[in-house]
């Protein structure tokens, strides 16, 4: 269904066939993780689903397809994903170093550290393209906060008489 403004509209508290009960609002990290609006959780703030295409994977939608958040607030808003980037890496580097060290070991008698600054560089490379689409996803989710109830009250906005003064 499409409001008045154009965007489409879903039920997000749809019964779970299963339980019969209503689904709850979307888990944090799930829709951050999937790269999706932090405003519904639900809309893709990305055209291309893949993070790999690598022509278009940074290419965004204006607005959220679900409850119309736009995507970029301002000009420039994307610049302090850098720090959010930078972040990311780092915790991932340190992941893979405990990972290494407590699966392998390290030394450097028989050059294993470097084994793993290789291996480390390699994932970090492959990675590069959706660490840089999560990190616009968590510089948005800092900003703009989620509105389980958005829905209602954007069909409330839409229904809602106006009043005129005589």
């Amino acid at each position: 269904m499409k409001t008045k403004s154009g965007y489409e509209t879903g039920n997000s508290t749809a019964k779970n066939p299963k339980s019969g009960m209503k689904n709850e609002s979307r888990n944090y990290c799930w829709s951050v993780l999937n790269h999706k609006c932090p405003h519904c959780r639900d809309g893709s703030m990305f055209e291309d689903k893949s993070s790999f295409h690598l022509k278009t994977f940074m290419k965004m939608n204006e607005h959220c397809p679900r409850c119309g958040q736009k995507t970029e607030i301002e000009q420039g808003f994307y610049y302090g994903t850098g720090y959010v980037s930078y972040a990311l890496t780092v915790a991932f580097s340190v992941a893979t170093f405990v990972a290494w060290w407590v699966l392998i070991g390290i030394s450097t008698d028989d050059n294993r550290i470097f084994w793993w600054m290789g291996t480390n560089a390699i994932l970090l490379l492959l990675l590069q393209p959706y660490f840089m689409r999560l990190s616009r996803t968590v510089w948005l989710s800092f900003f703009v906060k989620y509105n389980g109830d958005w829905e209602s009250r954007q069909n409330e906005a839409v229904t809602a008489p106006v009043k005129r003064s005589a």
